[in-house]
């Protein structure tokens, strides 16, 4: 068996919004970098390799290593869950890393909501919840069997995500600009951040969103910030968004009997929001579910990944 202090790992957590890595050597973490999104449904698979192969060529250049060196790298995708798309992704990063003489000995792409349960239960059994751009909901039931439920992106689903409260949150600017809605403050200030959106001039909303002045979760912050404030629009976008959310941990504690370690992971909740406390409330009233601090992050998780890949191999 490999002594994991001499083993030298790469782990990064792809995510909807932000891209972390880390490099792991002799024991510690040596190396921290970060991108922007590597959803593949965002920015296609090319580029989210391209991204990628910059976050390891970074992070090696940071521990003065060459990429030869690497005992394995675990990658986990947010919108990757099919073998077929974990495949074309890990195809593809092997395929331009040669061009860009880029070596990966052993190569490992998998969900991002995979890399969270191992953080978050150390292999252990459980629920976690991630509420960040996207919301997914995964158990692990045994050692290979697990339930997922969420995560269909903004386009079909993902209701109480970033993603989900930005969308509703212009929704709510164009009803009350229409008169259809209940007057609100994220009117002035979602118009004030863009200075191509005219406010006497409201279709310049639809331009600007056409070409990608900005996108849903962008707006999310400011949402928030009113819901914070007591806008009465936006404290009842937060609020349907706990109920949501709160229906993805009900749907998958169906498998388990009382008792079931539930843990709340990502952005949303890192930065304990209004709608991280009020999602939490929930978990904590239900007779089913415990509430449990996670034991380690996403990162952590590809570590531990990492190693049990070498582990069977050696």
């Amino acid at each position: 068996m490999n002594n994991r202090k001499d083993l030298t790992i790469i782990g990064i957590d792809g995510g909807g919004t932000h891209t972390r890595g880390i490099l792991y050597r002799h024991g510690n973490i040596i190396a921290n970098a970060k991108a922007g999104t590597t959803r593949v449904g965002a920015i296609g698979v090319g580029e989210s390799c391209e991204r990628l192969l910059n976050v390891i060529d970074d992070l090696c250049k940071q521990a003065e290593i060459e990429s030869e060196e690497l005992d394995a790298v675990v990658i986990g995708l947010a919108g990757v869950w099919l073998e077929e798309e974990k495949l074309r992704s890990a195809t593809l990063l092997k395929t331009l890393a040669r061009s860009r003489k880029i070596i990966l000995n052993d190569l490992l792409v998998t969900s991002d909501v995979e890399l969270a349960i191992e953080g978050a239960f150390g292999g252990d059994n459980g629920i976690v919840i991630i509420v960040g751009t996207g919301s997914i909901g995964l158990a692990k039931l045994s050692k290979n069997k697990f339930e997922r439920v969420g995560g269909w992106g903004i386009e079909l689903d993902d209701e109480g995500s970033g993603a989900w409260i930005g969308r509703e949150g212009l929704t709510a600017v164009v009803r009350h600009l229409d008169g259809r809605g209940k007057p609100t403050a994220l009117t002035n200030i979602i118009c004030n951040m863009f200075p191509t959106i005219d406010i006497s001039n409201p279709r310049t909303i639809v331009k600007a969103y056409s070409e990608r002045a900005f996108e849903y979760h962008m707006l999310t912050p400011s949402v928030m910030q009113c819901a914070e404030a007591g806008d009465e629009v936006c404290v009842d976008i937060i609020v349907r968004a706990s109920d949501h959310l709160m229906e993805l941990p009900s749907t998958i504690a169906k498998h388990y009997k009382t008792g079931v370690p539930v843990a709340l992971m990502g952005g949303i909740i890192d930065a304990k929001t209004m709608l991280a406390k009020l999602f939490e409330a929930k978990v904590k009233k239900s007779r089913k579910m415990k509430l449990v601090k996670p034991k380690g992050t996403a990162l952590d998780g590809a570590l531990a990944l990492g190693f049990r890949l070498l582990e069977e191999m050696d």
